[in-house]
């Protein structure tokens, strides 16, 4: 079966098809959010596929992608806190999470196990934790992109970093910028590290018997969560994944295969 999987975020929506007999990626790409309704009809059109699942942080696109799949005759499925399968949400107000987050937890679920630990980098970089009982909670924090760019604007002389290119490794700036990749770079390691020996304490405290899956998906700054976390492993289409498992759970179609 294929699954046409969209993300809405703030600025960027993402999609991909997913075959979920070997759970493979295709055609993934991305769009501006504002031009929802100027292209996605264009890439529906394009995709062949047997149904579609979608989430959304941003209730206007939500409401713009609705009406354009309104015109297509085909399954879709919307992934929220009001439908989850399979995702107990062990929340106090479950319509405060994302539904992104929601998604990552769905594939942490099924295809990594539970207790799992999910960090996702983006604007926001945000832990999501699962275990047995379901979706537990996370943390959410500024993500590198958001450090970088608030030194520069906030100040007259720090100029803007590219928060793509950390090729100094060094511990001792030798100039504005080497202190500044320092500060952002290797400090945001640590804040990596530091929140995720808080959620193995809690997660211990709680009585977890096994050590969770640590999981990162989402954004070039991947590669730093290597430096605060050797053992993690990393998924970029986790969201796609968890979406296309949401349409399978909804539609009860059977699980060939686990994504390896």
């Amino acid at each position: 079966m294929r699954v046409l999987c969209i993300d809405i975020g703030n600025t960027s929506t993402h999609y991909g098809r997913v075959h979920t007999n070997d759970w493979r990626v295709d055609t993934a790409a991305k769009i501006n959010t504002g031009d929802i309704s100027a292209q996605l009809p264009n890439v529906l059109n394009a995709i062949e596929c047997e149904g579609i699942a979608f989430c959304s942080v941003v209730p206007c696109a939500t409401e713009q992608l609705k009406h354009i799949l309104a015109q297509h005759k085909i399954h879709s499925v919307h992934l929220n806190h009001t439908h989850c399968p399979g995702l107990s949400l062990n929340y106090p107000k479950p319509d405060e999470i994302g539904q992104d987050r929601l998604a990552n937890a769905i594939a942490a679920q099924t295809f990594y196990g539970v207790p799992a630990i999910v960090i996702d980098m983006g604007t926001a970089v945000t832990f999501d934790i699962v275990t047995a009982a379901g979706y537990e909670g996370g943390i959410i924090a500024p993500g590198l992109e958001l450090m970088t760019r608030y030194l520069h604007e906030q100040t007259a002389l720090l100029p803007a970093l590219d928060p793509h290119d950390w090729v100094f490794a060094g511990g001792i700036g030798k100039s504005t910028v080497e202190a500044m990749q320092v500060g952002c770079f290797v400090g945001f390691s640590g804040m990596i590290h530091a929140l995720l020996q808080r959620v193995m304490q809690a997660l211990c405290k709680e009585g977890a018997g096994v050590a969770p899956k640590v999981i990162g998906t989402g954004g070039a700054a991947e590669r730093l969560l290597k430096d605060a976390v050797p053992d993690i492993t990393l998924e970029p289409n986790l969201i796609l994944l968890g979406l296309a498992e949401t349409f399978r759970r909804s539609t009860g179609h059977p699980r060939r295969q686990c994504h390896p």
